[in-house]
């Protein structure tokens, strides 16, 4: 927005006036080409040559909530990335992951992190968990246009509920559709592989630790079944993104906790007799 400013060195009266808690209606209404790639560019279809984030992940947990991404993006069968994240804090309390188009998808994160610092500065208090998810609801319908081409960015939000000291876990859809989960969730292409391994693992009153445990076991469920996934890269030492979010706030494993859950799970999982693949063959026949 500098060339809108009025040449005497002082920001415009429209950066004074605290007319809205929203900096997405802020830049509608003073800089709306700034939110152009939120709208669909005249005569633009989506192209499987976009890069695409994939699975996300989330669960409950006795003292808040865990979330859990892979790091690989494709571009039709091509890996574009091995590396991307594509789980960020939203705010002290509260977490954000995307899947589908990732340049929307990580631009959406920034914009969405900075409009609840703008309420928070302008307002004084934050929102509630609830309002944080309805702002990203509105954000996500805002896409809408982009979506019908095939550019879809869908997040999935978790945090710390402050009025009732809870973790709660929020999905959408690409209409801006907000869903309340109460367990655990997840999005993206390989989210199916990684409901059903969420779902045998996961239990009530379960520790961080082990949903953290549960959150690299369904990734690495989702990877085996699903191309577009990334499961952790030993040689590369490329491992998922976990986070935790509680009372305490949004904190993320490094990296060598993270290879401990890893490397756990691939001693469990070699030390079956058929870990998921094809019975051992013993003199020709089926052990």
């Amino acid at each position: 927005m500098s060339h809108r400013h009025d040449g005497t060195g002082r920001l415009p009266a429209a950066f004074l006036a605290a007319d809205t808690s929203s900096f997405v209606e802020f830049l509608g209404r003073h800089a709306p080409d700034t939110l152009a790639q939120l709208a669909p560019p005249p005569g633009t279809a989506g192209t499987p040559l976009t890069p695409h984030a994939t699975t996300i992940v989330a669960l409950a947990c006795a003292d808040g909530v865990v979330m859990a991404g892979d790091r690989r993006a494709t571009a039709g069968s091509v890996i574009a990335s091995r590396d991307i994240v594509k789980v960020h804090p939203a705010d002290t309390h509260s977490a954000i992951g995307i899947a589908g188009a990732a340049g929307i998808g990580l631009e959406m994160i920034r914009l969405f992190q900075v409009e609840l610092e703008h309420f928070e500065k302008i307002e004084g208090a934050t929102l509630s968990l609830e309002g944080k998810a309805t702002r990203l609801a509105a954000m996500v319908r805002g896409n809408l246009g982009m979506a019908l081409q095939g550019l879809a960015a869908v997040p999935l939000f978790a945090g710390w509920d402050l009025t009732h000291s809870r973790g709660r876990i929020f999905s959408f859809d690409a209409t801006g559709g907000r869903y309340t989960e109460s367990d655990h969730h997840s999005i993206g292409s390989g989210s199916y592989f990684a409901r059903g391994s969420m779902k045998k693992r996961w239990r009530h009153g379960i520790t961080t630790a082990d949903a953290a445990a549960v959150a690299v076991e369904a990734l690495f469920d989702a990877a085996d079944d699903d191309s577009a996934t990334g499961g952790p890269d030993v040689v590369r030492r490329i491992w998922p993104v976990v986070a935790v979010v509680d009372a305490a706030g949004y904190r993320e494993l490094d990296d060598v906790e993270v290879e401990a859950l890893v490397r756990d799970l691939l001693g469990r999982r070699s030390d079956d007799d058929s870990p998921g693949g094809a019975v051992p063959e013993v003199g020709g026949t089926p052990a």
